[in-house]
């Protein structure tokens, strides 16, 4: 994969997001199944398991802001990463007024995480290279006339794997994920990265069987690729 760094402002995210009531995961005992004995299974609702390993974004202009906390919550050792918090930052190192007039861009985001020790790094990837995308990154996609950012998990034939802020882990066809996408992809790298980060295994639909799906470890040689150091990798 050829990767082409780049420099770019991008316009204002304007998807909203989806109100709705916080489910809890539970579990529950089921007696009686065999005499004498008591099962216990943990469950979860439809909506815990669409945010599943998803910050959700609860503006109309912090799609980008909930997808890097995701990534930072996720993906580096940030677990109490919150949209909140990525916003308060963003916002110290943005131009107010340009923020107001277009909102946030990956140049914003690129300073934020740069504060923490990280390195933000933008890249054009050709639609034939996105399988080789190995690490998540956020992508901006262009829905019917809105901008919107998500997460790029990964891509797998004709599926896309995408965490979007708004409306919850989903699965696009390819086509309509290279229609929708811009060629541009931005990635967080530095020390602490997880290569076994939950976000590089999402799950199948609700009807598949995992046949194919195998848990592994992001290779050392495909993160140096991205822009990681192996001082980031000890």
């Amino acid at each position: 994969m050829t990767l082409h760094p780049r420099r770019w402002w991008l316009p204002l995210c304007l998807a909203l997001s989806i109100a709705g009531i916080e489910a809890q995961a539970a579990t529950v005992r089921l007696g009686n199944i065999v005499t004498g004995t008591l099962l216990q299974k943990d469950i979860q609702s439809i909506r815990e398991r669409r945010f599943e390993h998803l910050v959700e974004q609860h503006t109309d202009f912090s799609c980008g802001a909930a997808s890097l906390a995701t990534l930072l919550k996720y993906a580096y050792p940030h677990p109490g990463m919150t949209e909140e918090s990525v916003l308060a930052g963003l916002l110290e190192v943005a131009d107010p007024a340009v923020v107001q007039e277009r909102g946030f861009s990956l140049l914003d985001l690129k300073q934020y995480v740069e504060t923490l020790g990280y390195r933000g790094r933008g890249y054009e990837v050709a639609p034939d290279s996105l399988e080789a995308i190995s690490i998540p990154v956020i992508v901006l996609l262009d829905l019917d006339g809105y901008k919107h950012f998500v997460v790029l998990k990964k891509a797998q034939g004709d599926r896309v794997y995408v965490g979007d802020p708004a409306l919850g882990n989903r699965i696009m066809d390819r086509e309509a994920f290279l229609d929708a996408w811009n060629r541009i992809i931005f990635a967080v790298v530095g020390p602490g990265f997880d290569r076994q980060t939950a976000l590089l295994d999402p799950r199948p639909p609700l009807t598949a069987h995992r046949l194919h799906d195998v848990v592994a470890p992001v290779p050392r040689q495909a993160l140096l690729d991205f822009g990681f150091r192996h001082a980031d990798l000890f």
